[in-house]
C-alpha cells in the first residue's frame, strides 16, 4: 500500500515528495483546526509530522504498515499535536508509546473519588486487547476508523463491536464489585 511512497522517499525524488506533502498539507490543516492551535503552530506540526514519515520511510517501519500514507501521516500529526497541547497545559500528556501503556497515570494529588477507584481497578481487569481499544478511543481520542487502520482490524464496525463488548464487560465487572 505505501511501497510508492516508500520508493520516492528512498530515492529523494523531489518532484513526488514535494506533490505530496502540498496534497495532504491542507488536509491536515483542515483536521487539525479543530484543536485550536495557530497556523504556524500546525505549519510546524505538519512539517515534523512528515520528516517523521521520512524517517520512518528509510528505516523501514512503513513496510508493514496497513493504513493508507495520509492516515499514518495524520497518526504522527495527532500525537505531535497532543504533545504540543500538552506542553500548553491544554491536554493530558500521553504516555510515549501507546502500546507500552499498562494503566493511565492519575494526578496523585488529590485523592481518587470511590468511582475513579472502581474504574481503575477494574480496567485492569480487562483483557490487552480491551485496555488497548478502549485507551486508544477514550484517553488518545483516536476514532474507530483510526484504531481499525492502525491495529489491523477488517473494518471500523469490528472496533465499535469489541469497544462496546470492552465497555459491557467493564460494566458487569464494576457492577460484581460494588
Amino acid at each position: 500500500m505505501l511501497e510508492q511512497p516508500i520508493k520516492y522517499f528512498k530515492e529523494n525524488n523531489e518532484v513526488e515528495l514535494r506533490k505530496m506533502y502540498n496534497e495532504h498539507r491542507s488536509v491536515f490543516f483542515g483536521f487539525a483546526r479543530k484543536y485550536k492551535l495557530s497556523d504556524d503552530e500546525l505549519a510546524d506540526i505538519y512539517q515534523e509530522a512528515f520528516l517523521a514519515l521520512r524517517k520512518h520511510a528509510l528505516s523501514g517501519k512503513l513496510i508493514e504498515v496497513k493504513c493508507s500514507l495520509r492516515t499514518y501521516l495524520f497518526g504522527i500529526g495527532k500525537y505531535l499535536i497532543f504533545n504540543e497541547l500538552k506542553k500548553n497545559s491544554k491536554l493530558v500528556p500521553l504516555h510515549p508509546d501507546p502500546e507500552e501503556i499498562d494503566e493511565v497515570s492519575i494526578n496523585e494529588d488529590e485523592p481518587l473519588t470511590f468511582e475513579q477507584k472502581l474504574l481503575q481497578q477494574n480496567f485492569k481487569k480487562l483483557g490487552k486487547k480491551c485496555q488497548q481499544v478502549l485507551t486508544m478511543f477514550y484517553y488518545r481520542g483516536l476514532t474507530n476508523e483510526e484504531i481499525s487502520k492502525m491495529e489491523g482490524y477488517v473494518s471500523e464496525a469490528v472496533v465499535r463491536s469489541q469497544k462496546s463488548r470492552c465497555l459491557k464487560t467493564l460494566k458487569e465487572f464494576i457492577k460484581v464489585s460494588i
